[in-house]
């Protein structure tokens, strides 16, 4: 299949269903606080754009700062993890149990600790993010050429050195592909955490909407949680061919 028919076949099929949801609500007169029409969750989406902005800048704000610490955090634990296999061997469960566990169950227990400020809601990104990246890189570096590994210590180079040169380079795929998938789920952490406390967040503007049965409103918020979610994705691959200019067309 063609680039291009990989985009349009998609965008036909979206705008096909949004087609026959607009039908379905008009000709069953559903009420707008049970199914607004897509027709409607636009005109939300125009009236609001003003606060939707305010809100969804504030909610970027606690995603970057998540982000960023989350990916700080978990590659220096997946060079740890790969340089010391009994490390590896006691962390590795750990990180796996940690997903069991809701984050909306964590949530209030970081609001006890860290108050309602920004704080607990960057740790919720952090908690989101944290584990795609760190499995993915450690995996990736335990997967790089060990015959490379072995030249670079035979040409004497030190263990600073194997990972500065071969290890972490040759795991920058993996790396980019755990911050993909981490990158999306960012903004789903910032919102979770506005929703438990917050005073402006998209999390914040969804509940007070949503408390006023404005499921147009709420639906429009929803777009622009999907569109900043993907925006996000967009551009953890935008820095990867700028730092990766080689896997540009994988």
């Amino acid at each position: 299949m063609s680039d291009k028919k990989k985009i349009l076949v998609p965008v036909a099929v979206s705008l096909i269903l949004l087609g026959i949801w607009e039908a379905v609500v008009r000709a069953a007169e559903i009420p707008l606080y049970i199914l607004p029409a897509p027709s409607a969750i636009l005109q939300a989406l125009a009236a609001e754009r003003s606060a939707l902005l305010l809100h969804g800048l504030v909610t970027m704000k606690e995603t970057l700062a998540g982000l960023v610490l989350a990916a700080a955090l978990a590659m220096v634990l997946a060079v740890v993890m790969d340089r010391f296999e009994l490390f590896r061997t006691a962390v590795y469960p750990l990180l796996v149990v940690s997903q069991t566990i809701p984050v909306l169950v964590l949530a209030p227990i970081f609001m006890i600790y860290l108050g309602f400020g920004m704080a607990p809601k960057v740790l919720i990104v952090v908690m989101m993010c944290f584990f795609p990246i760190v499995i993915s890189f450690a995996d990736g570096m335990r997967q790089v050429d060990i015959n490379q590994v072995n030249l670079a210590r035979l040409l004497g180079a030190g263990n600073l050195r194997v990972y500065s040169l071969v290890k972490i380079p040759g795991a920058a795929a993996a790396l980019f592909s755990g911050l993909k998938v981490a990158a999306t789920y960012s903004i789903t952490g910032a919102v979770v955490g506005e929703w438990l406390s917050s005073d402006s967040g998209l999390g914040y503007y969804m509940l007070r909407v949503k408390n006023g049965f404005m499921l147009d409103k709420v639906f429009a918020c929803v777009m622009v949680v999907v569109v900043l979610s993907l925006l996000m994705n967009g551009c953890v691959k935008l820095l990867q061919l700028i730092l990766l200019p080689n896997l540009r067309k994988k």
